[in-house]
């Protein structure tokens, strides 16, 4: 990921220092397992423990040189990590074991960790539509549907909606996170030749995995899930992104972004204060979904084991992790500093709507008094068009229907039509 769009905490995880330390890991780990169980002698399992070397930068360099010659980078970090261990016990590490039962059961420890992350900046943005959910209830404006006008609603319901989403999202992370915290250390084509299935239990326990049956590679279904919850949390991020970009058009106004002292909306017209990060979002969100695309064409591989996902997965899962992270920070800042203009979202309900978004209202209270459906809607209809025609409104030309005054103030109250709007708040359990 560009460092633009590049969390300092989700970088970390992806670091090749980060992954050469989690494969080391793996490997002592196992042969531990393996001097438990009898297979290695135990002072060997001890001094690989005791000499395992620290991954810095140059440890790095190493394999990579090591790599342009055995043109193989598990085998090349193998031999480094077994030069720099040194001594007879050396020979000990990556006993047993095939290149993906380190590669792919480091990978898991490294994605659960990262899923984290995710999930807590998904929790963080959840309670931020929470509370501006419960903020901005009683802030009424148009819902609007096919872009059109339509019946009242509150900004409180849009932010609940919108947390119950975020936390939807949080339960798919979970999941995902869960099934992709999984180890494999069953060596070629994983039928467990020359390694007791029972170091893959012990190691699995040590690193907070499960043991997982598999072929040479762990199945990528958990991964192509994790990939598919990833861009639906940024699909979810990009449906509040883009309410903010549709209210903040000038014709609308009901909405704006934060706009801080200095900022510039435009190099060339001054007057401009465009919204910039729900836009950045929006785009963000259209290259998740082509990583989960690419997830999903991971899961098909040839017979026991091939690596046409590995080079894609070296780039789709730090991108993707680190851009959603970054999404989702970047949208919980927008919830808390979004403005919201509650005079021009009323003025637009109640004025430039020429109060159509009572028609229903309207329609109901005359099918009530008996009138026919259909001769009610034609006539609602017609006064609505006319509404519009003549600069006034549904209520002003209903009055011409003569009907009782207080069925004029049941049919054109906000309150009544928003009564409900507390069932919102209700749903978002985590608050109470």
């Amino acid at each position: 990921m560009i460092p633009r769009y590049a969390p300092v905490d989700a970088t970390a995880l992806f670091t090749e220092r980060h992954r050469f330390a989690t494969m080391l890991e793996v490997e002592v780990l196992v042969a531990e397992a393996m001097a438990e169980l009898g297979t290695v002698p135990s002072e060997a399992a001890a001094y690989l423990r005791a000499h395992a070397p620290q991954i810095d930068d140059a440890f790095v360099l190493e394999i990579a040189e090591r790599e342009a010659i055995t043109n193989h980078d598990t085998a090349a970090f193998v031999d480094v990590a077994q030069k720099h261990i040194g001594g007879e016990h050396a020979q000990w590490l990556h006993y047993g074991l095939t290149s993906n039962d380190v590669v792919d059961t480091a990978l898991s420890v490294i994605l659960r960790d990262a899923l984290n992350l995710v999930i807590e900046s998904a929790v963080e943005l959840r309670d931020a539509f929470t509370d501006r959910a419960y903020a901005t209830i009683d802030l009424f404006c148009a819902g609007r549907t096919h872009g059109m006008y339509a019946e009242p609603t509150s900004f409180g319901i849009k932010f609940a909606l919108w947390a119950l989403a975020a936390d939807r999202d949080r339960v798919r992370l979970e999941a995902a996170r869960d099934a992709l915290a999984v180890g494999k250390l069953s060596g070629a084509v994983g039928t467990y030749s020359n390694i007791d299935p029972r170091v893959e239990e012990i190691v699995c326990q040590q690193l907070g995995l499960r043991p997982l049956p598999s072929t040479q590679v762990i199945a990528r279904d958990a991964h192509a899930q994790a990939l598919n919850a990833i861009a639906q949390f940024g699909g979810t991020i990009e449906q509040f992104a883009l309410e903010v970009r549709l209210l903040s058009r000038s014709d609308v106004g009901e909405m704006s972004e934060y706009f801080a002292e200095g900022q510039k909306g435009s190099s060339a017209m001054p007057h401009k204060r465009n919204p910039i990060m729900s836009e950045r979002l929006c785009g963000m969100s259209r290259v998740l979904r082509g990583y989960a695309a690419t997830g999903m064409e991971n899961v098909a591989l040839w017979h026991e084991r091939d690596i046409s996902h590995s080079s894609a997965e070296r780039i789709i899962f730090p991108d993707a992790i680190s851009l959603v992270l970054y999404m989702a920070r970047r949208a919980a800042q927008l919830v808390n500093t979004v403005v919201i203009h509650s005079d021009r979202a009323m003025k637009n309900l109640l004025q430039d709507s020429h109060g159509s978004v009572f028609s229903q209202s309207l329609l109901l209270a005359l099918i009530s008094m008996g009138e026919e459906r259909e001769l009610a809607y034609r006539t609602v209809q017609e006064l609505s068009a006319r509404a519009l025609e003549t600069n006034s409104t549904l209520q002003e030309l209903a009055y011409e229907l003569d009907l009782p005054e207080a069925t004029y103030d049941q049919v054109f109250s906000l309150n009544r039509l928003l009564a409900h709007r507390e069932r919102f708040l209700s749903a978002l359990t985590w608050r109470a």
